[in-house]
């Protein structure tokens, strides 16, 4: 059976996982805070920056709370803070023009649910948004369906500050001016941004520096992470703001069990499967180039991707035997007409292999593809879910790369990370 391969229907890791982001730039020069006194009784009014803190879900990158540069204003009294202090809302729009009858999920235009104010250890408000999976209004992301691209969006948030907060010395502070800063992920930005001599954009997490060499899991994204060129969109940041594919491997669970790993993201100019063969070598090039530059064991490098990118994961081990000591191809796609793998390549792979899917999974046939890549590989190994479901909550049938973020396939007792770090090139 053939699956039909487009942009929309089945290349995408992460549809659906997006809403909302891409800060603008804060308007004004101020730092911080500044400070004007009122026409009477005390009160100080004041300008505030605040930043959008923000964790990437297993359903893709949310807005969780934000933080208020307030310490500079003096001792806050924390007891007067409450979910009623401020009033947040939020309006994403897309950085692409839509054209005639496209959609995009999804915009918004809303008001976020405050459930908290606190103050941190610095002396910073923070005001904590209602958040979790399937949360309206709080992604990052936003899916262009006719792309099939998901997109950081234009994000702007609004406070209002609806009662006095005071100092300790009761005197009262009004904010009357708040300027929106940058978005802040700290498993995200432990990623430097590179760009390879070819063009290939990719993210870059590096471990701490040791005399022994570290290994090397290079992580290939979903068909939705992709750039769109013709619309001057390449922007490096969808592929570790869709889903935990490759943040997971940058925990600080599998850096341990990795013993300190580089986890390295390439991002596509268009979607891997577009012409895999000519995507190979710009791959290779971004693996030597770290090699060349970083103390990496070569015989401890690993490739793992989702959906496009574990087609691409098959791709790769199929044009360089000898370059990965392990492959994870999740939900990948090796059906077509003509065959994107044929079987012939299949059954020549000596890569070691383990493939991960769902059964439920409607955008890739796992039965036409990984259960059939499986019974050709040899010795390869196959996790098969019935659904995607964690922490209680059901994703798409096609989301099984979030078992692998969060090292859940086993097999005879050992789980995939462990197996993926035990495993050397062979020569």
């Amino acid at each position: 059976m053939s699956v039909p391969v487009s942009r929309r229907s089945v290349l995408v890791a992460g549809t659906g996982a997006a809403a909302g982001l891409a800060v603008p730039g804060v308007a004004g020069a101020h730092q911080g805070v500044s400070e004007r006194a009122s026409s009477g009784g005390g009160q100080h009014d004041t300008t505030v920056r605040f930043v959008l803190n923000a964790v990437t879900l297993d359903g893709g990158e949310q807005v969780v709370s934000l933080t208020l540069d307030t310490s500079r204003l003096g001792h806050l009294d924390p007891a007067g803070l409450t979910p009623g202090t401020f009033s947040v809302h939020a309006k994403a729009t897309s950085p692409i023009p839509l054209a005639p009858g496209d959609q995009i999920f999804s915009e918004y235009d809303l008001d976020r649910v405050v459930t908290g104010v606190r103050l941190d250890r610095h002396g910073d408000i923070v005001v904590d948004l209602q958040h979790g999976e399937g949360q309206a209004g709080a992604a990052t992301l936003g899916y262009i369906a006719g792309r099939g691209r998901n997109v950081r969006l234009d994000l702007v948030y609004t406070l209002t500050q609806n009662t006095p907060i005071r100092l300790r010395n009761g005197r009262p502070v009004t904010i009357t001016d708040f300027r929106q800063g940058r978005l802040r992920n700290p498993e995200v930005d432990a990623f430097s941004y590179h760009e390879s001599g070819s063009g290939l954009k990719y993210r870059l997490y590096s471990p701490e520096r040791s005399r022994r060499g570290r290994p090397l899991v290079v992580w290939l994204h979903g068909g939705g992470e992709g750039a769109s060129l013709p619309d001057n969109y390449y922007d490096n940041e969808t592929t570790l703001r869709a889903n935990r594919g490759a943040l997971g491997f940058a925990t600080a669970e599998a850096q341990r069990i990795f013993g300190g790993a580089y986890v390295v993201a390439p991002q596509s100019t268009s979607f891997w499967i577009e012409d895999g063969p000519r995507f190979a070598p710009l791959i290779r090039e971004i693996v030597r180039d770290l090699v060349r530059k970083h103390h990496i064991d070569t015989d401890r490098i690993y490739v793992a991707g989702a959906s496009n990118g574990g087609y691409m994961s098959l791709e790769l081990t199929v044009t360089y035997p000898r370059l990965f000591a392990a492959s994870v191809p999740i939900c990948g796609v090796v059906e077509g007409t003509p065959p994107l793998i044929t079987d012939a390549e299949l059954t020549r792979i000596s890569t070691p292999t383990w493939l991960v899917a769902s059964r439920d999974d409607d955008t890739v046939d796992p039965l036409a593809n990984t259960e059939h890549a499986h019974d050709l590989i040899p010795r390869s190994l196959l996790s098969l879910y019935d659904q995607v479901i964690w922490n209680g909550y059901q994703f798409p049938g096609h989301w099984s790369w979030i078992y692998v973020a969060r090292n859940d396939p086993s097999y005879r007792g050992t789980h995939i990370w462990q197996w993926m770090s035990r495993q050397h090139r062979r020569t």
